[in-house]
């Protein structure tokens, strides 16, 4: 997966909780970042906003940490750029 899109996704997920930067990264938990469902809610739309994505209830439900959020995001982006639907 591209650096500048790993990049991305932590870059929103640290503006939304408010966190620095350097604390946000793929190897975090949610638990670790101390993000809770409400969060993660509102880390998605961030993400889907930033990248003009549409990410799956199923798919969100099922993530646990940061690297996972950006294999999600990156699978969603890749599959837009190429006009099909998300390889699940």
């Amino acid at each position: 997966m591209p650096d500048e899109l790993n990049q991305r996704v932590l870059n929103v997920i640290a503006t939304v909780k408010r966190l620095p930067r350097e604390k946000v990264t793929l190897d975090s938990s949610f638990e670790e970042l101390g993000i809770d469902s409400m969060d993660a809610v509102e880390i998605l739309f961030a993400l889907e906003n930033e990248f003009d994505i549409t990410i799956p209830d199923e798919d969100a439900k099922s993530v646990r940490s940061i690297r996972q959020m950006a294999e999600g995001v990156g699978r969603l982006v890749a599959a837009k750029s190429s006009g099909t639907a998300a390889a699940q």
